[in-house]
């Protein structure tokens, strides 16, 4: 089968190689092999080759977290029914390949409503912003702060806080071509890249803080979001776009807002009975609101897997949405 392989760490433009490699053998007693359908890139993709993740990552692998699947073929004790379900295959990478074999527990089924160009993306971003919202965006919130808002998560998190009454201030680096996509649900935006923005972003906050500041930079303009938000508002870090990691007195300020450091990761493998029920929970107020066009994701680019090396090494100045990786079709 065709796969797309990273032989050792680096950067994804150039670390990728297309490779005939072994078909998985037939799946062993709870497992399944699921036919690749589609799968994306996402910036998790990208940390995941770089070797960021060294303690949990073996090379060679086959990247990909995210993706749609027909399941194949099914082993011992899998729930009758299962073969041809269509789901998203969570648990590890390796979506960019044709066939992918997995624990059947770590398969989500997906609504027979939901096109596969739709279902691909609902996993990493709006399950992550959809957990954050429920979890810190406490009732009575009267404002909010987001960092990359020009980002697709942060997209997701101004539509979920609206829904909530807070339009969210969003702040970003001032990258030309980027701009946030629908700017009705931000109360104002600011550029990290003028003079002055600290200032700014102060008087947009208002005297009291912050009550709730999803932060995915880091560095300084998360340290400097951390300190605008107010004593009883809670600052969630999720990311480090920046690279820096964030200033220590945002963990040992004697006082001051709440401090959670969120990954999915931890939610996701949370499995307490082991039959992964807990993930069809997890997705279900996700699937809802894609069914009713919210939290949708943009294709900007499909390519098929054995171009997706080369596509990625192109410059992507002023490319607008997602890439769509189209694996095979069904049938």
């Amino acid at each position: 089968m065709l796969a797309v392989v990273a032989d050792s760490p680096g950067p994804l433009a150039g670390a990728l190689v297309v490779r005939d490699v072994d078909a998985p053998t037939a799946p062993g007693p709870g497992e399944v092999l699921v036919r690749m359908l589609v799968s994306t890139v996402n910036p998790s993709d990208a940390v995941t080759v770089s070797g960021a993740y060294g303690s949990r990552t073996a090379f060679p692998m086959v990247p990909g977290f995210e993706g749609v699947g027909v399941i194949a073929s099914a082993g011992p004790g899998v729930p009758a029914g299962a073969v041809g379900q269509r789901v998203l295959p969570l648990g590890a990478a390796g979506n960019w390949q044709q066939y992918k074999r997995l624990a059947h527990s770590w398969c989500v089924p997906v609504p027979d409503d939901l096109p596969d160009e739709v279902a691909c993306f609902a996993y990493i971003n709006p399950l992550t912003a959809t957990l954050m919202v429920e979890r810190f965006c406490r009732s009575g919130a009267r404002n909010a702060v987001v960092t990359a808002a020009t980002s697709a998560i942060a997209q997701h998190l101004a539509e979920l806080l609206t829904d909530r009454g807070v339009k969210p201030v969003g702040v970003v680096r001032g990258t030309p071509g980027r701009a946030v996509a629908d700017p009705t649900r931000w109360q104002t935006v600011v550029r990290t890249d003028e003079p002055g923005w600290r200032e700014r972003l102060r008087a947009a906050i208002g005297p009291r803080g912050v009550d709730v500041a999803f932060d995915c930079v880091g560095g300084d303009v998360g340290g400097d979001v951390c300190a605008l938000t107010a004593d009883d508002g809670v600052f969630v870090h999720y990311g480090l776009l920046s690279g820096r990691p964030l200033p220590t007195t945002c963990s040992t300020r004697q006082s001051g807002p709440r401090v959670e450091l969120f990954r999915l990761r931890d939610t996701v493998q949370n499995d307490g009975d082991g039959t992964g029920r807990h993930l069809s929970r997890l997705f279900a107020p996700v699937f809802e609101n894609l069914r009713r066009g919210r939290l949708r994701t943009t294709v900007g680019t499909r390519v098929g897997l054995s171009d997706l090396p080369r596509h990625l090494e192109l410059p992507d100045s002023g490319r607008v949405g997602k890439i769509l990786i189209e694996i095979g079709a069904r049938g």
